[in-house]
C-alpha cells in the first residue's frame, strides 16, 4: 500500500468486525440457555444496558417501573442489541422508549423504521439488511424472548421508527401503562 495508515485502518476495522461477531456468536450461543429468572427491575435493566451501548447524540425515555421475572443477564444483552440496532439503524439522534402494555413491554424508537417487506425476516440468523451488520442481533433478541417464553414482534413505532414487543412478561408488580409511568431521559 502506497499509505501504511490506510492499510492499517483496514487492519482495525477487519479485527473490529472480527471481534463484534465472535462476541455476537457467543451470545448466540449463550442466548438459548434456561434463564436464571429473578425480579428485574425494567427500568434499572434498560438504563444499565443503555450504558453499554455507544449511543452517539441517542437518548432513551424510560415510562415504567414494572419489575418483571427475567434473566438479568439475557435482558441485558436483549436491551443492548435493540438499542444498538436502534442507534444504527435508527441514526444518532435517535430517540429510544421503553415501557409497558398489559402483556409485556417495548422498545420504539422515532427512526426510519423497518420496511414492511423486511420485518418478516429481521430475527433470522445471519439475516442482516446493513452491509456492517453481522445478522445475528435481532436472532440473539429472538432467542433470548423463546427462552423466556415470550413472543416478539415488530411494528412501526407512533413516530415513524421501529417498534419491538415482547409479550407474555410474567410481572412481579403492577405493570404502568406508558401514560401513567413517569419518564426519565438518559443522554
Amino acid at each position: 500500500a502506497d499509505d501504511p495508515g490506510d492499510a492499517l485502518d483496514e487492519i482495525e476495522t477487519a479485527l473490529q468486525r472480527a471481534e463484534t461477531l465472535i462476541e455476537d456468536i457467543l451470545a448466540m450461543a449463550r442466548s438459548g440457555q434456561e434463564p436464571a429468572r429473578e425480579a428485574v427491575a425494567l427500568e434499572a435493566a434498560a438504563h444499565k444496558a443503555w450504558a453499554m451501548v455507544a449511543t452517539a447524540d441517542a437518548s432513551l425515555v424510560v415510562v415504567t417501573d414494572a419489575t418483571l421475572s427475567a434473566d438479568p443477564q439475557q435482558l441485558s444483552r436483549l436491551f443492548e442489541n435493540l438499542f444498538r440496532n436502534a442507534v444504527e439503524h435508527g441514526g444518532e439522534a435517535v430517540t429510544v422508549r421503553v415501557g409497558t402494555t398489559d402483556e409485556g413491554f417495548y422498545v420504539a424508537d422515532d427512526g426510519r423504521g423497518i420496511p414492511a417487506d423486511e420485518q418478516a425476516s429481521i430475527f433470522a440468523e445471519q439475516v442482516s439488511h446493513d452491509a456492517e451488520g453481522t445478522g445475528y442481533g435481532l436472532a440473539i433478541v429472538h432467542d433470548i424472548v423463546m427462552a423466556h417464553d415470550w413472543a416478539i414482534t415488530v411494528t412501526d413505532s407512533e413516530d415513524g421508527g421501529a417498534r419491538f414487543d415482547i409479550t407474555g412478561v410474567d410481572f412481579e408488580t403492577a405493570a404502568p401503562t406508558a401514560s401513567t409511568g413517569g419518564e426519565q431521559l438518559a443522554e
